[in-house]
Formats: C-alpha cells, sequence, structure tokens
C-alpha cells in the first residue's frame, strides 16, 4: 500500500514538474521525421507516321488595287472590278461563303517635286477563294485574272476537316506502332523492363503547300490558260510514349 502510494505521488510530482517546466521554458520541442518516396523510373521513345493523298481543298488569294487623284474615284474603280470579277465567279458555282474579304486599305501617293504633296490615292482590295472541287481552280484563276484581278498572291493546296481527320488517323497509327516497336527494341537491348504506357503526347506539321505567284501589272498582256497542279500532300504526326520500368 505504501509502495503504490509513493508512485502516485512520484507521478503526481512529475506532472507538477513538467507543468512548471512547460509554463517557464516553453513546450517540449518533438522532432518528428518525415520521408517521401517517389517511383520516377521511366521510359520514353518517339515514332513518326506519315500520310498523303492529293488535296481537295485550294484557296485562292487575289486582288484588286486603282488609283486616283480623289478616294472615292480609287474606290470606285477597285470597287467595281471586284464587283465584276465576283460576278464571274458566281457563274462558276462559287457561293458567298466561299469568298472573303483579308485586306481593304487607302493609302495616299506622294509627290516629292521640291516639297511633299500628296498626289492621290491607292485603294487595295484582297479576297480569299475557297473552292471544295480543286478542279475549277484553272478556270478560277483565268476568270479572276481576265476580269480586273492585277494581284494574285498565292495558292494553297490543303485538305477539307474530314479528309485531313482520315489522314491523321492513318499516320498516327503508322506512329504509335513505330513508337512501341523501338521502345521493345531499344528495352531489350538496355536490359530494362518496360511496364505499361503511362503517358502519349503528339505534334504534327500538316501544313498545306502554298504555290506563289508575282503581282500582275494593271493592263497586263492577258496570259496564256493557267495549269496548276496540286501534287500531293502529307500530313506527319510524331507520337511520344512513356513507360513505367521495372
Amino acid at each position: 500500500m505504501k509502495e503504490q502510494n509513493g508512485l502516485i505521488t512520484a507521478v503526481i510530482i512529475f506532472f507538477i514538474g513538467l507543468f512548471i517546466y512547460t509554463k517557464l521554458a516553453g513546450p517540449i520541442p518533438f522532432l518528428v521525421n518525415n520521408y517521401t518516396t517517389t517511383k520516377t523510373d521511366s521510359f520514353q521513345t518517339q515514332g513518326q507516321g506519315s500520310a498523303s493523298a492529293v488535296p481537295d481543298e485550294v484557296t485562292i488569294s487575289f486582288g484588286v488595287t486603282k488609283s486616283a487623284t480623289t478616294v472615292a474615284d480609287a474606290q470606285n474603280q477597285t470597287n467595281s472590278a471586284i464587283e465584276n470579277i465576283l460576278n464571274n465567279l458566281k457563274k462558276l458555282g462559287v457561293s458567298d461563303k466561299d469568298l472573303k474579304t483579308t485586306n481593304y486599305s487607302v493609302n495616299p501617293d506622294y509627290n516629292f517635286n521640291g516639297r511633299q504633296r500628296i498626289s492621290g490615292y491607292t485603294v487595295t482590295q484582297n479576297i480569299d477563294l475557297k473552292l471544295k472541287n480543286i478542279k475549277n481552280a484553272n478556270e478560277a484563276i483565268d476568270t479572276i485574272t481576265a476580269n480586273g484581278a492585277n494581284l494574285v498572291g498565292q495558292i494553297q493546296f490543303g485538305f477539307t476537316d474530314g479528309a485531313k481527320a482520315k489522314l491523321e488517323e492513318m499516320a498516327r497509327k503508322e506512329a504509335v506502332g513505330n513508337a512501341k516497336q523501338k521502345a521493345q527494341s531499344l528495352a531489350k537491348t538496355a536490359g530494362i523492363r518496360l511496364g505499361k504506357i503511362i503517358n502519349v503526347a503528339e505534334s504534327s506539321n500538316g501544313e498545306p503547300r502554298p504555290i506563289f505567284f508575282d503581282s500582275l501589272k494593271a493592263g497586263a498582256i492577258e496570259s496564256p490558260t493557267t495549269n496548276v497542279t496540286p501534287g500531293e500532300n502529307s500530313v506527319n504526326i510524331t507520337v511520344t510514349l512513356t513507360y513505367q520500368t521495372y
């Protein structure tokens, strides 16, 4: 009984002493070590895929530029030529949704004889024509140049959304197969055990191919019948596969 009372007394004295110590010296610090481990072992390979086809869409950039002593005269001349071109294009089946104005500018012309002064104004309008049937490209260009266009910038052959999606799918499958084959070959040679694919990244560069034309001077001699050919365009895709390793 005395021993039990002595133990209780010792415990009470300990907690009283601990209470007094924390009041005088502050809380007792405790050190906790925190360790975080992550598995970062991974293996990457890249594969390339490509698919080609004849383009099924063409964009033709053209325009009219006219100069006159007044803004109104220059605008009237430019607008008249553009209207004439558009009316003749619509006879080929071109609709308003296939035509887009990309620039309309009015700029002063200067005469530097003795002192700078405005001698007139130049008005320029540029238009993009998109054709879904590239067989009409040559006839469209002839119509544009024969009816008043004195600017022809470039022709871009490309793909409609549906055609491009099919080519991208073909190129993507080839790129993934190429990347997997390369991964297996490299891993075997290096003695690495591949796990599951944990990440896939893709990049592509299937840009349309432009054909450039020099600007035509106003009043130029009528040119022979246009003959442009689309050739083939390619869609190229690069796929990066990331594997877990053991």
